[in-house]
């Protein structure tokens, strides 16, 4: 199987170039034209007439729309899209409306790992679809990733994906709220993060944002305005308007981006707490 990818961003670009070093790139495009990148095609209708599998990596419900509407009409039966934008359910129950009304198949496939996890191949993606579809892709899955869960149907799996995020999210906000704390009353960075490291609430978030946090270095990983749009449909999910964690994540997101931090890495929450 050949596979295109429609989006590179971040993780989009990382994807396609470990697929195309496994020689099953069939292509590659972005709406921001890219046409130094391997095997780039000048539109996403050209990605889908060449692939047999095209994955979707790009922002938000809306940009997904938007690219599904100019392949719509190029797919069909033998094709499959996987669905990798973190998204709602209910945006990924009509968009899988949407593909299986032309005869081609489904996969949610949202996933968790930002860069370094990408370039290492260790993203962890939530499945969510059928089993013997999951089993089908299994060989080009598993040239960028190191797990592959399947959740249950795209709906759930869509869902969890979002509830992976708030976990992250709130973990962001209190780990800043910890240093700062700590450094008013003259603590070091280094024995802070040598106690955390022996502390039960240490995590793979708080080892990954460290060297970020101390050197004060907000290159994206995973970017303030990408978490803001998730919070977003966090809340907007069934039942989960009253969550007190999830409203102030959001709320703080959303002062970052509005000071101009949407590109930063979400850990750039901190910068808040400093007043800037």
């Amino acid at each position: 199987m050949k596979i295109g990818v429609l989006g590179l961003g971040i993780i989009g670009s990382v994807w396609a170039r470990h697929y195309h070093a496994a020689g099953v790139l069939a292509g590659a495009w972005n709406r921001t034209p890219q046409p130094d990148f391997p095997l780039w095609q000048p539109t996403p209708e050209a990605v889908a007439a060449a692939a047999d599998v095209i994955q979707i990596v790009v922002a938000d419900p809306p940009a997904v729309a938007s690219v599904l509407a100019r392949i719509l009409p190029r797919l069909g039966p033998g094709q499959v899209v996987v669905q990798s934008s973190t998204i709602d359910a209910e945006s990924s129950a009509q968009f899988a409306a949407q593909v299986t009304a032309r005869g081609a198949r489904y996969l949610a496939a949202p996933f968790t790992g930002s860069k370094p996890a990408a370039e290492l191949r260790q993203t962890i993606f939530y499945l969510g679809g059928d089993a013997a579809l999951v089993a089908e892709l299994e060989p080009l899955l598993v040239l960028v990733s190191a797990h592959r869960f399947l959740i249950g149907t795209n709906e759930q799996a869509c869902t969890l994906k979002l509830a992976m995020n708030l976990n992250l999210a709130a973990q962001m906000q209190a780990l800043s709220e910890a240093l700062v704390l700590s450094r008013r009353a003259g603590v070091t960075d280094e024995v802070f993060f040598a106690a955390m490291g022996k502390n039960a609430g240490y995590s793979g978030l708080t080892k990954l944002k460290e060297p970020k946090l101390r050197a004060g270095d907000f290159a994206p990983q995973f970017s303030v305005k990408h978490m803001h749009k998730d919070m977003r449909l966090a809340s907007k999910t069934a039942a989960c308007d009253d969550f007190p964690v999830l409203d102030a994540v959001r709320e703080a997101l959303k002062t970052a981006e509005a000071r101009g931090m949407g590109d930063e890495d979400f850990s750039a929450l901190i910068k808040l707490l400093n007043g800037d």
